[in-house]
């Protein structure tokens, strides 16, 4: 009680050292079996059910199936790094600053307007920071003249958060878009 009252931070969990299991008489046999199966052919090479086998059959060890399904699982990636035959895997977090860094993208896209195929282009701006974007589609100048293109579909922006999207008029539609 004496140190929930000196402090409100707990102190921190002794970490304690790995059990001992069955297993670990084993772990040798089975990464000679392992390092072994690297230059084999891909047909030849061991499972875990077989691995399994051969420890029961000519080791007489007492382990269960599970126990070497997850040290294979663990210590095969390791194996195949050790040699050289596998990339080690890294991970190099990326920082962007805000309003420091974006995406910029351009094409044609072809829409269904008013029952009609039109073709227009698309720009598109994501913000590396926030991961937000913005895309606009505008039809040509001379295209809107002829569809009779009104202005409320000149300021039509789509809105990316993530994974949802929608298309919101993020302003009121331009006076200068052509009717």
């Amino acid at each position: 009680m004496g140190k929930a009252l000196d402090s409100s931070w707990p102190e921190p969990r002794k970490k304690l050292p790995p059990r001992a299991t069955g297993l670990d008489r084993y772990k040798s046999v089975i990464d000679e079996i392992l390092r072994a199966d690297l230059d084999a052919p891909r047909k030849q090479r061991h499972t875990v059910t077989r691995i399994f086998h051969r420890l029961v059959e000519e080791h007489g060890a007492d382990v269960s199936y599970g126990m070497v399904r997850y040290y294979v699982a663990a210590r095969k990636p390791e194996i195949l790094v050790e040699s050289g035959k596998a990339p080690l895997e890294a991970f190099v977090p990326q920082t962007h600053r805000p309003g420091h860094e974006a995406e910029v993208d351009f094409g044609d896209v072809t829409i269904r307007l008013a029952g009609e195929l039109v073709t227009c282009y698309l720009f598109s701006f994501r913000l590396s920071y926030s991961g937000k974007a913005v895309h606009r589609v505008f039809a040509s100048a001379a295209r809107r003249r002829s569809s009779k293109v009104t202005s409320t579909h000149c300021g039509q922006w789509a809105v990316f958060h993530g994974a949802r999207s929608s298309t919101t008029t993020s302003r009121p539609p331009s006076p200068a878009c052509p009717g």
